[in-house]
Formats: C-alpha cells, sequence, structure tokens
C-alpha cells in the first residue's frame, strides 16, 4: 500500500493527557495523526472535574512547557507542593522529604507541582488545535484492531475501517487494544477503592503533602495553597461505604478525626469521586507497527503519585523517537526504531512499579512484625540522607 493511500499516518486510540501529549509531540513533523476518542469532542474541549489533583515533577513542568501546555493553565490552577511527609499508624513521627535546594546545578523553590486532572487534559487539548494534520474521531468506541508489515487497521463501533502506518494505544490500563495486540501484562488489583474529594479547613498546610498509613485506612493529603486540601482515602473495597455513606458534614468530621483535627474545622468542597485500584504494567510496549503510552503501559498506584509523570514521560519518549526517525528518513513504525522507545522508558517504569508496589504491600500489611518493620523503615530512611535524596530526585523528575 502506498503512503498516500492510508487514511492517517499514525492513529492513537484514547484522547487522554497521553495520547493529546503524545500527538502534540509529533504534530510539528506534519505527520498525519488520528486520536480515536469514545467521549465526545465537547469532553475533550472542557472535560468535567473529576476530583483527581495530578502531582508533577520538574521535568514533567519542562515537557509540558515543550508542548505548549504548561503557559495555557491559569496560574492561579497550579499549586507547589514544598514538601512531602509519610506518617505510619497512630505515631505522629514523620519521614520527612523536603525539596532540594539544587539538583544538578539547577536551583528549584519546590519539590513539586499540582494541577487538576480535568485542567491538564483542557490544556493539552487546546495545544492542539491550529494543527491541520491533527484528526479527531470521537463518539465511537473501537471494536477491531489488526496489524501487518506495512499497515494497521482499526475498526469503529460503525463498522467503518481506517488505516494507519502505525497505531498507539493510549486507552486505559484495562486496555482492550493492548489485548488485541496480544500484549501480556503484569496486574496487580489491590481489592481497594480509592475515593477523592477537596476539603478546606482553618490551620494551613503549609503546602506539605503528607501520605498517612493508618491502619485499615491509608490518607494521602495533597496541598492546593496553605487552606485547601485534596483527601485521597484508600481504603478495602468491601469497607468503602464507611466513607460513601457519609454526607458532607459527617466527611469532614470523620477527616478531623482521622487527622486528630491537625487542620482545625474542615469542610468538604466536592462529591467524592472514587476509583478501584489496579495496578497494571505491560511486559512489552511494542508490538507489529505499534506501541503502548500512559495507562495502558503502566498503570501505578497512587502512593508514589507517578502515574501521570510516567504517562508524559513515555508519550514524550515516544515521539521524539518516531519524529527523529522520520526526519532521517526512516520507516518509523519499524520494530527497530520501537524497540529505541521501550529501551527508553522501560527500565525506569519497571522500577518503580515493582518498588511502589512493595512499599505498599509492607505499608498496608497490619500484622505485629511489619508493623514493627514499617517503624523502622520509617525512621531509618529519615536517617539516612542517601536515601532521602534518591527519594528527593525521583518525586522531583531530576
Amino acid at each position: 500500500m502506498q503512503e498516500n493511500q492510508f487514511d492517517s499516518d499514525i492513529i492513537v486510540i484514547g484522547a487522554g493527557p497521553a495520547g493529546l501529549s503524545f500527538a502534540r509531540g509529533v504534530a510539528p513533523t506534519g505527520l498525519k495523526v488520528t486520536l480515536i476518542e469514545k467521549s465526545p469532542e465537547s469532553v475533550l474541549a472542557d472535560p468535567p472535574y473529576d476530583g483527581r489533583e495530578i502531582a508533577l515533577t520538574h521535568t514533567s513542568r519542562e515537557i509540558m512547557q515543550k508542548l505548549d501546555m504548561w503557559q495555557r493553565v491559569d496560574e492561579k490552577s497550579i499549586y507547589f507542593l514544598r514538601e512531602a511527609r509519610v506518617l505510619d499508624g497512630e505515631s505522629d513521627y514523620s519521614l520527612t522529604f523536603p525539596h532540594p535546594k539544587r539538583v544538578r546545578g539547577r536551583e528549584i523553590d519546590t519539590l513539586g507541582y499540582l494541577i487538576s486532572n480535568y485542567n491538564i487534559r483542557r490544556v493539552a487539548y487546546e495545544s492542539l488545535q491550529g494543527f491541520d494534520n491533527i484528526t479527531f474521531q470521537t463518539g465511537l468506541g473501537v471494536t477491531q484492531v489488526t496489524t501487518g508489515t506495512d499497515k494497521v487497521t482499526v475498526t469503529l463501533e460503525d463498522n467503518r475501517v481506517l488505516t494507519a502506518r502505525m497505531l498507539v494505544a493510549a486507552d486505559s490500563r484495562f486496555s482492550n487494544t493492548r489485548r488485541q495486540l496480544g500484549i501480556a501484562t503484569d496486574m496487580h488489583d489491590f481489592g481497594r477503592t480509592v475515593m477523592v474529594f477537596r476539603t478546606e479547613h482553618t490551620v494551613p498546610n503549609h503546602e506539605i503533602a503528607s501520605e498517612c498509613f493508618f491502619y485499615g485506612r491509608t490518607l494521602a493529603l495533597l496541598p492546593l495553597g496553605d487552606h485547601m486540601t485534596n483527601c485521597v482515602v484508600t481504603i478495602d473495597s468491601h469497607r468503602a461505604q464507611e466513607i460513601l455513606s457519609l454526607n458532607r458534614e459527617e466527611l469532614a468530621a470523620e477527616m478531623m478525626r482521622m487527622l486528630n483535627n491537625r487542620f482545625g474545622k474542615m469542610k468538604v468542597l466536592s462529591d467524592v469521586h472514587t476509583y478501584p485500584l489496579v495496578g497494571v504494567h505491560a511486559r512489552s510496549f511494542v508490538a507489529q507497527r505499534s506501541a503502548l503510552i500512559g495507562d495502558a503501559s503502566v498503570g501505578m498506584h497512587p502512593v508514589t503519585a507517578h502515574g501521570f509523570n510516567l504517562g508524559l514521560g513515555g508519550a514524550d519518549i515516544l515521539a521524539t523517537v518516531i519524529s527523529e526517525s522520520h526526519t532521517r528518513g526512516e520507516d518509523f513504525a519499524s520494530e527497530a526504531v520501537l524497540k529505541r522507545y521501550e529501551r527508553k522508558h522501560m527500565p525506569h517504569t519497571l522500577f518503580l512499579f515493582h518498588g511502589t508496589n512493595a512499599i505498599v504491600k509492607l505499608f498496608t500489611n497490619e500484622r505485629a512484625p511489619a508493623r514493627l518493620l514499617r517503624s523502622v523503615v520509617v525512621r531509618l530512611s529519615n536517617n539516612l540522607p542517601p536515601v532521602k535524596f534518591f527519594i528527593s530526585r525521583q518525586l522531583t523528575g531530576f
């Protein structure tokens, strides 16, 4: 099949932040990209609030700036994460990660940033406006994908068939595209439910994020300025009604109790949004003329706040590899080119995925020996500067 007989050069299944970021990364090459998204385009242009606040590293900020996304976020919607703390059980002792003053010769003034997921989705979509080579196919899902030696085909729910030189799966951690490509995964269902909601409070949080491993529940506190915090409660799914059955006043009182009134008087500002807690890592990030990015490649437990950073990083790496190979006149969908992406991205994701799962396994084990080990780990890590520096490097992205 000749090049001009394809409907697109690249088809991206899934127009979430990862898919949109990838498309923006390759847009300057002139390659024709079609993004397929089941939601209507109006939702892409104006996404609803979904409760999720995304922790971003300095590296992610640089990528978003390069993609003309960061500049589009209202400054008032960018929150600073000055410090991070880990608390275990009922102890007030915390493992603390202040932001390093200098990293690789660069001065930094914060550990990271927080931006609402719906704002990231909106600016990612906006960054693609004006590129005639980027088109959207919305309101329809995909029923089948097939790959061959020279093309890929995608069948939509209305039975239309689209062809391209390459396919990118960016749909979800439960990706049906990944399954049809024959890519196996390492998946872990934690049997837990994540509940997220915004609160305001009278005592300032000093822009410090906290991860509180209480017995029976985990509570993450993400600062949105001094007097607003996004609460992320993780609990065994069969106990989720302990939180979901509460009205806003009761939920605020429960947060005050869990935090021992650390934030003073609290008020719940939003509805509670829930998500199943499942971690997944694909055993390969590439297949014939196709690649995985975002949650389709690796879906993280939120405890280390690396999910979107890995998704954005992977989208950037793949876009860069494809752009460079296209400039050199190579077949950008060849196995040799796509393997460059996998070699650059997979080692880092494997380390973080399995490392995070090991941390979660330890800090949610409530047997007496595990509780003792948890306390030892927190205190030992707090007094080992190389360990703290290494973790701070992961948090900043440098």
